[in-house]
């Protein structure tokens, strides 16, 4: 007779947990995508995580960028920044230069983009040249833009005497030095932005404004009600970036101004470049640069919420 085998389950003793079994699979996926990402991970924490942290501590220090040895001075460079004069002037110059170059921005670049947006024999000249002082340096333009503004033989101040008016001093007035700055910013990045504009109007399909025509609906209506609406992702990507250039503007600065006359152009960008390789001074300039990164990811939350409520309400 053959004797049958009878498989039995093994007893597992009463609180001993069950045996899980391991399953490597996981962990090999993760250490691939980790070694992946190694090439760009490594850059990114050398040359921008590493240095903000580093710029962080330093801005609790007395480091004056040349001697070796510095002293711990704990929120010292925060509190002479924030409870000094000079630095809400600056803040109130910052905040002046941002509102008076974004919206004119994207304004001018809209109007230009619904100006543009036909189908007219040589439009794409037309373009090319409202795009091309985008891609010059800023330096470059900066510097026609200062012969420009010459009180005794620019054009600025020939044009206005052709309309009668009084010339001006532009670089030299603590009042024109600012909306001249604003002039040569404008006139750069306005036909980046038509651009951008010009692509999202290519995308209103077309059946709405028939619609909208067929409602009776005039010019302005159809831009209020149609196009702003369906661009208005547009206009949130080109706040945000306007307003982080707005916020990192230099170049124009340096070459037409030098954050004068009396400290009437300087932004808070230009302060830190001056508390750091004029006055030598890293500690002070860290802590400047340190309240520009706050303030930046400030304004951007401000503008993701105001975004959700706007396209909530649409």
């Amino acid at each position: 007779m053959l004797k049958t085998a009878v498989l039995t389950k093994p007893e597992i003793k009463k609180g001993s947990p069950p045996k899980k079994s391991r399953s490597r699979t996981g962990t090999y996926t993760g250490i691939t995508a980790l070694l992946f990402a190694l090439p760009a991970l490594i850059p990114l924490f050398v040359f921008w995580v590493w240095p903000m942290v580093y710029s962080l501590y330093l801005s609790f220090t007395d480091w004056d960028f040349i001697s070796p040895k510095y002293n711990y001075v704990g929120l010292a460079n925060y509190s002479n920044l924030l409870n000094s004069r000079e630095f809400a002037d600056v803040l109130w110059n910052t905040l002046y230069f941002t509102v008076g170059s974004v919206v004119p921005t994207l304004i001018g670049g809209l109007a230009l983009a619904l100006l543009l947006n036909r189908k007219l024999k040589g439009i794409g000249l037309y373009r090319t040249i409202l795009f091309s002082p985008w891609v010059t340096p800023t330096v470059a333009v900066s510097i026609v833009w200062s012969w420009i503004f010459e009180p005794g033989v620019g054009l600025a101040n020939f044009l206005l005497s052709l309309a009668h008016l009084p010339k001006l001093q532009w670089m030299q007035s603590s009042t024109w030095a600012m909306p001249a700055i604003l002039i040569v910013t404008i006139w750069k990045s306005v036909g980046w932005a038509m651009i951008f504009y010009l692509e999202a109007l290519q995308k209103v399909p077309q059946e709405l404004y028939e619609a909208a025509d067929i409602e009776g609906a005039g010019a302005w209506t159809k831009l209020r009600k149609v196009t702003l609406p369906l661009i208005s992702p547009t206009t949130f990507f080109l706040v945000i970036i306007n307003t982080v250039n707005a916020l990192q503007a230099y170049d124009q600065i340096q070459v037409l101004t030098q954050g004068g006359p009396a400290g009437a152009t300087r932004t808070i960008l230009y302060m830190y470049y001056q508390a750091a390789f004029e006055q030598f001074n890293m500690g002070q300039a860290t802590a400047i640069a340190t309240v520009l990164v706050l303030l930046t990811v400030v304004l951007s939350i401000i503008q993701f919420v105001l975004a959700r409520k706007w396209v909530y309400y649409q």
